[in-house]
């Protein structure tokens, strides 16, 4: 066992939203390893929650403040900006349309 713990070393977790601190991910970490305890389990998962709320409010909060520098000087990327803050993305439908009559 010790000979793969040195050899396989450990994957460190990434963030899977933008806006996830160290901190927050150290949290979830300790928070999976408290399973064994109901009391800390919980005060752990209220801790993650609190920091993930409020990580996610501010994220958002300067992402809406670039948007707003962008608006007049730089649209495109302020479209973008959008794009990520929402995860929703505009596409052009470029098909033609079909008469009754089978003809283009």
């Amino acid at each position: 066992m010790e000979a793969a713990t040195e050899v396989i070393p450990k994957v460190k977790r990434k963030a899977k939203q933008k806006w996830m601190t160290e901190e927050i991910l150290n949290l979830m970490e300790e928070w999976r390893c408290a399973k064994g305890n109901k009391e800390k389990y919980e005060q752990i998962h209220k801790k993650v929650q609190e920091k993930c709320n409020m990580s996610k409010e501010n994220w958002i909060n300067e992402k809406c403040k670039e948007i707003e520098q962008q608006r007049k000087h730089a649209p495109q990327t302020m479209y973008r900006n959008i794009e990520e803050i929402t995860g929703k993305r505009t596409f052009l439908s470029t098909g033609c349309i079909k008469l009754k009559s089978n003809e283009w």
